[in-house]
């Protein structure tokens, strides 16, 4: 069997390739719909977890445990997995060498994890994370078992069919973590919960897209997808520990109770970036595939695309940060008001993070690889001396500290620099964020000089929000024409052109 094409060979997709834009903006909205539906399920059920069930202590080990598989889950498959998304020509002549890499490797991650959990739960400060560890992380092979299935809905672009996959696991995870939890199970009952939900998807997936759970091998084949596929797995790691390296370091150096208020205080700080950015990554990469070829259409198309996710975004970022104490204490109690402490410095990195991930995706479609993996090798290493010693200086709220100190002084520069190396002006990136962040700092005076007034009891903090969120919405609808790619109408332009 022939050698598939390699990426950078890849036959050059026409942008304007017909039913392409009514394909990702369909794939946009059933993504978004998708992302927030299981988000508002995600935080209603955390809500009560934390009030009722589990302390800080519980949510330690929880985030342990959610660290490890992350980090776990960014290699789990080599990378090979994003070939059926991005390669050009049929996928299914390599898709069975893909699933085989993709199991093969996966289950040996896993085999490590478990030998070796007792040994990374102490090091993380939580000794009693190894049972559930070994659980959790049994997800690790379920993921692998899944990417083939599952590239070929996101290749699709069939993010309805997606939703429907997500919902049964959600409902099922969600179901047996509650039912556990209240039986007194601890962090485990996020363990059994997370292994139910990709059970279930891993079927649906396997329904959704029949005839791709094939196993095959093709040697050509495959040392085509590890060329393809471990730079990428490399980024993905170096990505993973950028985001997850706090969470490490504040377990070994601060204990599980206070990692338990970190990670609720991140948690809510990826509210805006899960719901927003997670729904737009579904589609950016195979929407960036397919614009490649063209770098005016690229560049025009990464700018918008960067201009709905801040818009979206920054008003949310801007509510959590500026009203973070009443919040936390309002939605999970007084326990938890130390995590609001952090909770500022996060909703920053958290809207850094969108424009990053973003980022991450074009030149991952572009095929800039190793300006990939040097911004992130770069991100972690300034990160870890930084993170370790704000961490003994100034707890929680130092590591928050600490990260938006990296990732807004070093790391944003140096995406822009790649970013430009691949045709995207930063000009025009200025252009996509200027409005939003005017919003943002209209609508957080705003705050600031109304809620003295209005006091934070819960009617309050509504009329607050809502009236914030209108102030906003009025100074961000200069930019409208820009995030809806529209021109003003000819007539009105040569009428104006005569005068």
């Amino acid at each position: 069997m022939a050698e598939p094409p390699d990426p950078a060979a890849a036959a050059d997709p026409d942008p304007a390739e017909p039913g392409l834009g009514g394909k990702v903006r369909s794939a946009a909205r059933w993504s978004l719909i998708n992302t927030v539906v299981m988000r508002l399920g995600n935080f209603a059920t955390g809500i009560v977890l934390a009030r009722f069930v589990l302390g800080p202590a519980a949510w330690g080990v929880y985030g342990i445990a959610q660290t490890v598989l992350l980090v776990l889950l960014s290699a789990n498959e080599l990378g090979v997995g994003l070939a059926i998304v991005r390669w050009d020509g049929d996928p299914k002549r390599f898709a069975p060498t893909v699933l085989t890499l993709c199991t093969a490797s996966s289950s040996l991650l896993y085999v490590v994890l478990f030998a070796i959990a007792p040994t990374v739960a102490r090091l993380l400060g939580s000794p009693d994370a190894t049972g559930v560890l070994r659980v959790m992380c049994v997800c690790v092979v379920l993921d692998g078992l899944s990417q083939v299935p599952a590239g070929f809905l996101t290749r699709e672009f069939a993010q309805g069919r997606r939703m429907v996959i997500d919902a049964l696991n959600f409902v099922l995870s969600t179901a047996v973590t509650l039912v556990l939890a209240f039986a007194g199970w601890g962090a485990m009952s996020f363990a059994w919960g997370a292994v139910t939900g990709n059970v279930v998807a891993l079927v649906a997936c396997c329904l959704a897209a029949p005839g791709t759970l094939r196993f095959g091998w093709d040697p050509e084949q495959a040392r085509a997808l590890l060329r393809f596929g471990m730079p990428l797995a490399g980024a993905s790691l170096l990505a993973l520990g950028v985001v997850n390296v706090d969470t490490m370091v504040v377990g070994s150096t601060l204990g599980k109770v206070s990692l338990g208020f970190y990670v609720l205080a991140f948690n809510i700080s990826g509210w805006p970036v899960r719901i927003i950015s997670e729904a737009a990554r579904r589609v950016s990469f195979a929407g960036f595939s397919r614009l490649a070829s063209s770098p005016q259409a690229l560049a025009e198309g990464f700018s918008r695309a960067l201009g709905v996710l801040i818009t979206g975004t920054v008003p949310l970022c801007v509510l959590l940060a500026v009203l973070a104490g009443p919040i936390v204490g309002l939605v999970y109690g007084g326990e938890w008001l130390p995590a609001a402490k952090a909770l500022p410095w996060l909703m920053v990195l958290g809207l850094v993070r969108i424009g990053c991930e973003l980022a991450y995706d074009c030149l991952v479609a572009i095929g800039r690889r190793r300006s990939l993996i040097l911004v992130q090798g770069l991100w972690l290493v300034a990160l870890v001396p930084v993170l370790i010693v704000a961490a003994r200086t100034r707890g929680i709220v130092g590591v928050s500290q600490g990260h938006v100190l990296v990732a807004a002084g070093l790391v944003v520069p140096v995406f822009l620099i790649a970013l430009h190396g691949g045709g995207i002006a930063v000009g025009s990136i200025a252009r996509a964020c200027s409005w939003p962040f005017f919003g943002g700092a209209v609508m957080a005076v705003f705050i600031e000089l109304l809620e003295p007034q209005l006091g934070d009891g819960r009617i309050a903090l509504f009329v607050l929000g809502t009236a914030a969120m209108a102030v906003y919405v009025v100074c961000v609808l200069p930019s409208r024409r820009f995030l809806l790619g529209t021109r003003p109408r000819r007539g009105r332009q040569q009428g104006r052109h005569r005068r």
